[in-house]
């Protein structure tokens, strides 16, 4: 080999080891044909289905959505389960990932803000004023509330808080049908098998066989924040994902499906 072969030989194993590196800090766009692992809270997937399709095409990646309840996507991802990105539907679950190291915690960033809802079957004729007091365990009859589980799924968790605050919670506690996330207890009223429900107000929004009966007031509960984070292992070009759902045209989405948007865009 000539110095001059030489030299040349370095200077390409110099720059290809530079854009890695470029790559992996986020100086240098990820290539395209990467894949980005999502789990998220199944109450996002209305909006976030069609935000992976836009920034897939627009980046020449795919984002694999997951979605389920919370604390499911917690509990796999410490077992090991191969995710990028974590969305949760409450801070809880996050920091349960945070206290075991799962998430980089500098990338943590509470996203979206969203509403609890009572709903029925869209031909219910039922008709309530959510107030102390209520007489809910009436409005059932004979039937049960769907719930995402009480205990450990985030929409049930705000569930119970708000019908704790309220005093009627003794009164439904047996009469519960509990899911194993929102989405799960959305299709019970949906198709009929439950005459009330407890949802999100975006899952509401998303299915048009039920229809809101009243809105729980957001002092009855802990606020419902979504934050997102980056797993421990995640690949480089998650964090261009990350970045996207915190842009512009993500906002524009979400708010589309009824969430609220908690921080300004990147760049702004």
């Amino acid at each position: 080999m000539t110095f001059s072969q030489g030299a040349t030989s370095r200077r390409s194993v110099l720059l290809a080891g530079a854009l890695v590196l470029a790559t992996v800090t986020g100086l240098y766009p990820a290539r395209a044909g990467e894949r980005v692992t999502v789990f998220a809270a199944a109450s996002l997937k209305t909006a976030l289905d069609p935000l992976a399709r836009d920034w897939s095409a627009s980046t020449g990646n795919t984002a694999v959505m997951s979605y389920a309840g919370s604390s499911a996507l917690a509990k796999q991802i410490e077992a090991g389960a191969p995710a990028d990105v974590f969305i949760s539907a409450d801070l809880a679950w996050m920091d349960y990932l945070a206290e075991r190291k799962q998430v980089r915690a500098g990338s943590v960033t509470r996203l979206l803000g969203n509403r609890i809802v009572l709903i029925a079957p869209a031909d219910s004729s039922v008709a309530l004023d959510i107030a102390p007091g209520l007489d809910l365990a009436g409005a059932l009859g004979e039937g049960r509330l769907a719930m995402a589980n009480v205990e450990v799924v985030p929409a049930g968790r705000y569930g119970k808080a708000a019908l704790t605050a309220l005093g009627v919670w003794d009164s439904v506690a047996g009469r519960t049908a509990q899911a194993e996330n929102v989405r799960a207890a959305l299709a019970l009223v949906a198709l009929g098998e439950a005459p009330l429900g407890v949802v999100y107000a975006t899952d509401a929004a998303a299915e048009p066989k039920v229809k809101v009966v009243a809105s729980f007031p957001e002092d009855s509960h802990p606020p419902i924040i979504y934050p997102v984070a980056l797993t421990a292992a995640a690949k480089p070009v998650a964090a261009d994902f990350l970045a996207f759902l915190q842009g512009e045209a993500a906002r524009r989405g979400f708010e589309a499906q009824g969430f609220t948007v908690l921080q300004p865009a990147a760049g702004q």
